[in-house]
C-alpha cells in the first residue's frame, strides 16, 4: 500500500474485515515503507518512547532557557507551585508537556510527533498516562503509538500536519488527537471510541492559528502544547463515556482541512498576524535580530 488509508472509514472497514488489532495495518505499513523487520519497528518505537520520557527528565532537571529569553523553566515553575487548580495529576500532565516542549527550545533532543512545533503532546500525554495507570504494559503503549500513527497520517492525508499549511489546528490539533487516541487505546477503548477522541480533539482546536513570536517556535507555541494536552484527556475521557462527537471523525478532519485552507497567510507561521504582531510581541523580535547580528558579528571576528 503507497498510503495507510484515505479515511478513518476505510481503516475501521480493514479492522473489521479482518479481525485485526487497530494497530496492526499501520504497523504493516512501516515495514513496508521503512523496509524494516517487524522487531526492528518495535525497537524503534521503544527507543522513540525513550527519548520522550528523556525530554520531559531532562527538562525538568537541566536548565531550560532558551537564546530568546522567552522561554524561562516555566515546566519547572509549574512543577514547584504551591497552588494546586485541579490536583497533582493535572499539573504533572502539564509540567511534563512543558518540559519536552522547551527542550525543543533549547535545541534538545526530541521526538517531532508529528512535528517538533507539537513535540511536548505526546511525551507530556505517554508519561503522565504511563504513571497514572502503572499496570498499563510498554507494549501496550508501544501499539498506542503505532495508533497515534495512523491518526496523524489519515490527517496528513485529508488536511494537514503543517502549521505553515493549516495553522496550528494542524500541528498541536494533530498532536492532541493522537494523544487521544492513544490514551482511549491503552485504557482499552475500542475502535468507535478511539475515533470519536479524534473527533472531538480536532472539533476543540479548529482554527487555531499559528502565530509564533519573532518566528520563533516559542510563544505561544510551549504553552499551547500544555494546553492541548489538556485537551487530549479531556476528549478521551469523554469519548470513553461513550459520548459522541456527534459529526463522524473524517467529516471533522475534512472541515480542518478546508479551515486551513481558507486561513489568511499571515495566521499560517509566517510570524506576520495575531499573537506574533502585537506591539510587545514586535519588540521581542527586533532584540531578537539584532542579538543574532551581533552573535554573527562576533564569529565573524
Amino acid at each position: 500500500m503507497s498510503i495507510l488509508f484515505n479515511s478513518f472509514s476505510e481503516w475501521k472497514n480493514h479492522i473489521e474485515t479482518h479481525n485485526v488489532p487497530v494497530w496492526q495495518p499501520v504497523l504493516e505499513y512501516e515495514i513496508e515503507q521503512k523496509g524494516r523487520t517487524e522487531n526492528e519497528i518495535w525497537l524503534k518505537l521503544d527507543q522513540a518512547y525513550a527519548v520522550m520520557k528523556d525530554a520531559v527528565k531532562t527538562g525538568l532537571e537541566k536548565d531550560m532557557t532558551s537564546i530568546s529569553g522567552m522561554i524561562n523553566n516555566g515546566a519547572k515553575k509549574v512543577r514547584d507551585c504551591k497552588v494546586s487548580v485541579l490536583g497533582e495529576n493535572f499539573q504533572k500532565l502539564l509540567y511534563y508537556t512543558l518540559a519536552a516542549k522547551e527542550l525543543n527550545s533549547c535545541m534538545g533532543r526530541i521526538v517531532a510527533a508529528p512535528t517538533a512545533g507539537a513535540s511536548g503532546i505526546m511525551p507530556g500525554v505517554l508519561t503522565t498516562l504511563s504513571e497514572i495507570h502503572p499496570d498499563i504494559p510498554k507494549q501496550k503503549i508501544l501499539e498506542g503509538m503505532l495508533v497515534s500513527a495512523g491518526i496523524a497520517l489519515i490527517i496528513e492525508k485529508r488536511a494537514s500536519i503543517s502549521g505553515a499549511v493549516g495553522g496550528c489546528q494542524a500541528e498541536t490539533g494533530t498532536a492532541a488527537a493522537m494523544g487521544a487516541g492513544a490514551i482511549v487505546y491503552c485504557l482499552g477503548g475500542d475502535l468507535g471510541q478511539i475515533f470519536e477522541s479524534v473527533a472531538i480533539t480536532i472539533m476543540n482546536m479548529l482554527g487555531l492559528i499559528c502565530d509564533p513570536v519573532a518566528g520563533l517556535v516559542e510563544v505561544p507555541c510551549v504553552k499551547r502544547n500544555a494546553s492541548a494536552s489538556v485537551i487530549a484527556f479531556a476528549s478521551a475521557q469523554i469519548a470513553l463515556a461513550g459520548d459522541s462527537a456527534v459529526i463522524p471523525v473524517d467529516e471533522v478532519i475534512d472541515a480542518m482541512g478546508e479551515v486551513g485552507a481558507s486561513m489568511e497567510t499571515q495566521y499560517k507561521e509566517t510570524a506576520l498576524g495575531g499573537i506574533a504582531n502585537t506591539p510587545t510581541a514586535r519588540e521581542i523580535e527586533k532584540n531578537v535580530l539584532v542579538q543574532v547580528v551581533e552573535e554573527v558579528e562576533e564569529g565573524e571576528v
